[in-house]
C-alpha cells in the first residue's frame, strides 16, 4: 500500500495531470530566552529511541495575551514519534521521517487558540484585496503547450466515492475542481455562508504567509508546533494522552467508518467541523489534532531529523532545513504540515499521532488544509531572515479523462 501525506497524495494524483510550482519568501526567527535544560540531556547524546522529560520554561506569560492567542512557554522536549505500527490505532505506516526522536529547545511564543477561520480570512481579503493561489488563472507562458481552455483557476477537492475503492489509487477520491477556492471549498456550487467559524481551507502556503504577515504574526516552525501540541506532556501518542478516545470520549475530528467512501461521524462530525468543538489541550489550543491540517514554516526533508540528531546536541530553535526534498517527488518544493485532518484514519493515514509529520507542495491548496499563526513575545530578537525562491506556481489540470 502506498504511503500518504496531506497534500502529497493529491499532488501526486495530479503529477501526471497537472503542473504545480510555487514558492514564497518566508521569515525564520531565532531568539533568546532563559532556558531550563535537564543536565543529562545537555551532556549526553540526544539521539534516543525514547522520550526524555519535557522541561517547560518557568515564569508567567509576558503581559496580556493578544486577542485569540495563548502563551506557549517554550522549553526543551523530545521531538518525533515512535513507529506508529507499534501503537493502538497507529495504522500501517512506519513514518520513519519522524525519527530519530531528538531533543529540541524552543523559546516561548503566543499561538492562536484555533485555526484561522473563514471570518478572519474574509477580513484579511477585504482589507487587502488579496487573491489566493487557487483563485488565480495560470498564465500560458508558465505552461507552454497546455491548451488555453485548460488554464482554469481551481484546486483540489476530496470527494468520497460511492463505493469502496482500492486504497492504492487516491485519484478515486481526489480531483482538481475548477472554481474551487476558499470561498467555494468544494467547487463553484459550494459556499461558506453560515460557516464563518469554520477553519478556512483551500489556502496554499503563500496564502497562509500573506495572512500571517497582515495580522502581525507568522507561521509556527515545526518544532514550535509540536512543542505546543504536546501541551507539556512527555512522549504521549496524542496531544491529550495515550488513548485515541479516553473513556469513550472523542477528542478530535477524524475519520470513522470505511475510508474513503463512508464517514460514520462517530466523533460527531462527518467532514470538516466548526472550530473548538472538542476539548483543548493543556495549553488551551483547540483542534491541534484533526479537522484540518496546519501549515508550518519549515521546508520538508524526509532526512531532516536524522541530520539534526547527528550532532548529539539539543537543537536550539530549529528553523527547518535549507532545502526541500521528498524522495517521492524530488522536484517538488514542500513545507511541513502538522496535526492531521477529518480524513485521518488508521485505515490509511494516522497522522493524528502528535509526533508524526505531513508534507504539502507549497502551491497545493485543498479542502482539508488550513493554518494557525504564532507571534513572538515582545522582547524577542529576530536575527535571521531566510529567503526562498520567489516564483509562483499554480495547480493545473492537463486534461479531463
Amino acid at each position: 500500500m502506498k504511503t500518504y501525506s496531506p497534500s502529497a497524495a493529491p499532488t501526486r494524483v495530479l503529477s501526471a495531470l497537472a503542473l504545480a510550482v510555487v514558492a514564497f519568501a518566508c521569515l525564520g526567527k531565532s531568539g533568546t530566552q532563559a532556558a531550563v535544560h535537564p543536565s543529562s540531556a545537555s551532556t549526553t547524546s540526544t539521539t534516543r529511541a525514547f522520550f526524555l522529560p519535557t522541561v517547560q520554561n518557568r515564569g508567567p506569560a509576558p503581559g496580556n495575551p493578544p486577542a485569540g492567542m495563548v502563551w506557549i512557554p517554550g522549553g526543551e522536549f523530545s521531538m518525533g514519534s515512535k513507529d506508529p505500527r507499534t501503537l493502538p490505532d497507529g495504522g500501517h505506516e512506519a513514518m520513519s521521517d519522524a525519527r530519530p526522536i531528538h531533543r529540541v529547545y524552543v523559546d516561548g511564543f503566543w499561538m492562536d487558540k484555533t485555526d484561522v477561520t473563514n471570518a478572519q480570512f474574509a477580513r484579511f481579503v477585504k482589507a487587502t484585496g488579496y487573491v489566493t493561489v487557487a483563485e488565480r488563472k495560470p498564465r500560458a507562458e508558465d505552461f507552454p503547450g497546455v491548451p488555453h481552455e485548460k488554464l482554469v483557476a481551481g484546486s483540489l477537492v476530496f470527494t468520497p466515492p460511492q463505493n469502496p475503492v482500492s486504497l492504492d489509487d487516491y485519484s478515486q477520491w481526489w480531483s482538481y475542481v475548477p472554481g474551487a477556492n476558499w470561498r467555494h471549498p468544494l467547487g463553484p456550487r459550494s459556499n461558506i455562508a453560515g460557516k464563518e467559524n469554520y477553519p478556512v481551507v483551500q489556502v496554499a502556503y503563500e496564502d497562509a504567509v500573506a495572512f500571517a504577515k497582515w495580522a502581525g504574526k507568522r507561521l509556527p516552525t515545526e518544532a514550535e508546533w509540536e512543542f505546543a501540541a504536546r501541551g507539556g506532556l512527555t512522549g504521549k501518542t496524542y496531544a491529550w494522552g495515550d488513548s485515541m478516545h479516553p473513556d469513550g470520549k472523542w477528542m478530535a475530528n477524524t475519520h470513522q467508518g470505511h475510508f474513503p467512501d463512508h464517514d460514520s461521524a462517530e466523533d460527531g462530525h462527518a467532514g470538516i467541523a466548526m472550530v473548538s468543538q472538542y476539548a483543548p489541550n493543556a495549553y488551551g489550543l483547540y483542534d491541534i489534532t484533526g479537522n484540518v491540517w496546519q501549515w508550518t514554516s519549515d521546508l520538508y526533508r524526509a532526512d531532516y531529523y536524522a541530520k539534526l540528531a547527528v550532532s548529539g546536541k539539543v537543537s536550539q530553535n530549529p528553523q527547518g532545513p535549507e532545502t526541500s526534498l521528498d524522495p517521492d517527488e524530488p522536484g517538488a518544493v514542500k513545507r511541513v504540515q502538522r496535526g492531521g485532518s477529518f480524513l485521518c484514519t488508521s485505515q490509511y493515514c494516522s497522522r493524528y499521532i502528535v509526533g508524526t509529520r505531513g508534507k504539502g507542495e507549497v502551491n497545493s491548496a485543498t479542502n482539508h488544509v488550513g493554518f494557525r499563526c504564532v507571534k513572538d513575545r515582545s522582547d524577542a530578537v529576530v536575527t535571521k531572515v531566510r529567503e526562498c525562491p520567489n516564483n509562483r506556481r499554480a495547480l493545473l489540470l492537463h486534461a479531463s479523462k
